[in-house]
């Protein structure tokens, strides 16, 4: 069911768009058409709707529509689109059933976050939206919890497009990828640009970035030299988003969205502050620190660069 067009998107860079919101607090949709036109003018291969760095679980279920319709109006078939869904397995099935009548190209379901879900329960969560949704599905799997035969069970479901693989247990990843056959999903980095190079090394195809919110010609640059092989400049380019990438982490990846969005905001994007739980604002001083990275990549110009 998966086409080539989509299969090529997913080996590529899956973009996750922030969230805007205006100053009252609601999606903004005229920030929203801006952002998503700046991923997709620049060429990133597949844009994600309502991902984390959407902020997926702090907006409501109309909001989630709301974003995803209009992100879909915004990219106008440039970029693959991915609706994301999640939550209640009632809700995830109507929402993607709503994304595929809207447009979208696939949809994307969050890691179930029901701290009482058994493992293999997750499996079969995420093998259920398949069943029940006709649009290709990424996993997202966020957890260690489930083994190797159990994520083998989604990633050979055949509506299954993609495991967007986002855990640092590399051991378990090899152990997928070795198992996988032809008609297996493909193993996509979840861990953003940084980890794109060991997961590659593992068999893994693609990754997930924030980073297209600001730069998204920096962010394709990795990706064309992850696929030509040539990982000393992956490495240096890498060392480029360091600090940005690790000001994210902060707080137990409290900031993670809180850096692209104040970024955006010092590039001319009125996009609002995170909404709690999430990080509302940095410091300061890591305002600051986040200031000189822009104006290092030459993203800013001379007046923001001075503010």
């Amino acid at each position: 069911m998966t086409s080539p067009r989509l299969q090529t998107a997913l080996r590529g860079i899956s973009g996750v768009h922030v969230t805007p919101y205006d100053a009252d607090g609601a999606v903004d949709q005229a920030q929203l058409a801006r952002v998503i036109d700046r991923i997709a003018a620049g060429g990133i291969h597949n844009i994600v709707s309502a991902g984390n760095t959407g902020e997926y679980y702090a907006l409501t279920p109309d909001e989630v529509r709301s974003v995803h319709d209009g992100a879909t109006r915004a990219n106008a078939g440039r970029s693959l689109l991915t609706a994301a869904v999640g939550r209640s397995l009632k809700e995830a099935i109507e929402l993607g059933r709503r994304a595929k009548a809207g447009g979208a190209d696939a949809i994307m379901a969050h890691q179930p976050m029901d701290p009482f879900a058994a493992p293999q329960s997750q499996a079969a969560y995420f093998m259920a939206i398949a069943d029940g949704v006709d649009l290709p599905l990424v996993a997202y799997v966020r957890s260690d919890a489930m083994k190797a035969n159990e994520l083998m069970g989604i990633a050979n479901h055949p509506n299954v497009a993609a495991v967007k693989f986002a855990t640092p247990n590399l051991m378990l990843l090899a152990d997928c990828v070795r198992a996988s056959g032809p008609e297996t999903a493909i193993w996509v980095c979840g861990l953003a640009e940084g980890w794109a190079a060991p997961f590659y090394a593992a068999g893994a195809r693609g990754f997930t970035s924030g980073l297209v919110n600001v730069d998204p010609a920096r962010s394709l640059r990795i990706h064309a030299a992850l696929e030509s092989g040539d990982f000393a400049a992956v490495r240096d380019l890498v060392n480029t988003i360091a600090t940005f990438e690790t000001m994210r982490t902060k707080f137990g990846n409290g900031a993670n969205v809180t850096v692209v969005k104040e970024a955006m905001e010092m590039i001319g994007f009125r996009v609002g502050p995170v909404r709690l739980p999430g990080l509302p604002a940095l410091d300061g001083a890591d305002r600051e620190t986040l200031r000189g990275v822009l104006s290092g990549w030459g993203v800013l110009d001379a007046r923001q660069a001075a503010e």
